[in-house]
């Protein structure tokens, strides 16, 4: 997949998908498979058009959207579906300008677009003038085709990123999962931390969840941590520690089972498979020491998994 920039010049043109596409969920899919199937078929380039999410401030949790996915994953997404072009500029970039410049100056000029592809919801233009028949009407003006996707149901729920993000800080993670179509992770460098856990026989890495990241319920989970290139399986504390009073900033505390080595500095993703329990403050180190071990052993049963 190739980023692209103003100075880009189509050749035979293009069929774009447009969206914000914070989490790559199985609506987003829907509308970016109908503009790749749609380029095969005109013998044209895929593309995708979106903004980054990190600079995004129309809506969302203090003026800003809470992410999903980072906008590195975000575009990690977009090469594996087997897009060919991305256009993703900062929001601020393109906020002030009118529908009509947004579809000649944008998909006609810089994208060449001979369709594009969007949800029934896609607004664009200065203050989210445009929306779907806006684009149908310039597209008329200037050569554009235009397929416009219904919201998508899965098993009877509405596909939507503020559906997930309500299941993802509620805890229904695996329900998430179901509406995103991939196991929703965290991808964080592994960071020193008191090392008290290597005294308890549960030495874990530490994770510090950046501010803008959706946050999940606070809690422990079964995930499974992938290093290079392989899945191990893990119990993930995510919170604040209320027992040591450690951390102020949301922390992802994980014992990878039966697991030794150095990952220090190492960006390593966190899977989250299902909610094991909320997180409490202990009354003693002991109490949260065979609670930990509780907890080891429902992710264990959880994943079918033995004592090495």
């Amino acid at each position: 997949m190739k980023e692209i920039d103003k100075g880009f010049s189509p050749d035979k043109g293009t069929v774009c998908a447009l969206g914000l596409f914070d989490g790559v969920h199985r609506g987003h899919r829907l509308v970016i498979n109908n503009a790749l199937s749609l380029a095969e078929k005109l013998g044209v380039r895929s593309a995708v058009f979106t903004f980054r999410t990190d600079t995004v401030t129309s809506k969302g949790h203090d003026g800003r959207i809470e992410m999903i996915l980072s906008d590195a994953e975000k575009c990690r997404h977009f090469e594996d579906m087997g897009v060919d072009l991305l256009y993703s500029p900062d929001f601020n970039e393109l906020k002030n300008m009118s529908a009509e410049a947004f579809v000649r100056d944008i998909l006609s000029g810089l994208l060449g677009c001979r369709a594009v592809v969007c949800g029934s919801d896609f607004r664009f233009g200065k203050g989210a003038e445009g929306d779907c028949n806006t684009l149908e009407l310039y597209g008329r003006i200037y050569g554009i085709d235009v397929m416009v996707c219904d919201k998508l149901s899965y098993k009877g729920e509405e596909v939507s990123s503020t559906v997930i993000r309500e299941c993802i800080r509620t805890g229904q993670i695996e329900k998430a999962n179901e509406l995103l179509g991939y196991i929703f992770g965290l991808k964080l460098v592994v960071e020193h931390g008191r090392q008290l856990g290597r005294t308890w026989n549960f030495p874990t890495i530490n994770q510090t969840i950046p501010r803008g990241q959706i946050l999940p319920k606070f809690g422990v989970y079964a995930t499974r941590v992938m290093i290079d290139g392989k899945s191990r399986f893990g119990v993930t504390n995510i919170g604040v520690k209320p027992t040591l009073k450690a951390h102020d900033a949301p922390l992802a505390e994980t014992y990878i089972l039966d697991f030794s080595g150095d990952l220090y500095g190492r960006e390593i993703e966190i899977l989250l498979d299902k909610f094991i329990r909320p997180e409490k403050g202990f009354d003693s180190i002991d109490e949260l020491k065979a609670q930990i071990g509780k907890d080891t052993l429902k992710v264990r049963e959880f994943y079918g998994v033995d004592k090495e």
